[in-house]
């Protein structure tokens, strides 16, 4: 397409018409993509939700609570994972000469 025989306002005008073009066939391209997946997953057997529906099943259980891996030997309820920054107790604990070792569970 040659822009340079356009004038002013149909440049603009065209620059209007872009964003709802390409919002429009990025959804029509989606749904054909989504269409061949489910001949695909159907030629084996399968139904689309079926394989999205495990698999979001097995991102769920992979994320978990992350293990205790440092406790105060004082005061039990004091826990830290050793992510992130350091609680004040364990702060605390460094700065009267502690050792981070000490406190591993």
């Amino acid at each position: 397409m040659d822009l340079t025989a356009l004038s002013l306002v149909e440049l603009r005008d065209l620059q209007q018409q872009i964003p709802a073009e390409l919002k429009r066939r990025e959804a029509a391209e989606k749904a054909n993509v989504l269409n061949e997946l489910r001949a695909f997953a159907k030629a084996r057997g399968f139904a689309i939700e079926e394989l999205l529906a495990k698999e979001a099943k097995v991102k769920v259980s992979a994320g978990g609570k992350v293990k205790v891996k440092y406790r105060h030997p004082q005061n039990a309820e004091l826990e830290w994972t050793g992510r992130g920054r350091k609680p004040k107790w364990v702060e605390a604990w460094l700065a009267e000469g502690g050792n981070l070792d000490a406190l591993l569970v």
